[in-house]
């Protein structure tokens, strides 16, 4: 198993469900309520890089790690919901988790 991948694709996902949450929660409201909306266009733009790059990550991971099928779709589909990266991110811990215990034995 490639934990460091599975590190990386982690934290990955966690930084993509922050900048949605930044977009929805600080960009957002800036564009609507104080008349900002460079906060949308930058936020946005950021967070539609980090969207893709979480969705190749998960797709090289199902065979990389490997995930498997159901996980590597649940990352993309999570990262599609706001708090789904870190939902997600608990089932990926638990895979990590027995990934590093292999490596002990």
């Amino acid at each position: 198993m490639d934990v460091g991948f599975l590190r990386k694709l982690r934290l990955l996902a966690l930084v993509e469900g922050t900048s949605t949450l930044l977009l929805f929660g600080v960009a957002m409201p800036l564009k609507y309520a104080a008349g900002y909306p460079l906060a949308v266009k930058i936020a946005g733009s950021l967070h539609g890089l980090l969207f893709m790059a979480l969705v190749m990550a998960c797709l090289v991971a199902i065979e990389r790690v490997p995930l498997g099928v159901r996980l590597g779709l649940a990352g993309i589909l999570g990262a599609v919901f706001p708090f789904g990266p870190f939902v997600v991110d608990v089932w990926l811990r638990r895979l990590e988790r027995q990934g590093a215990g292999e490596g002990q034995g």
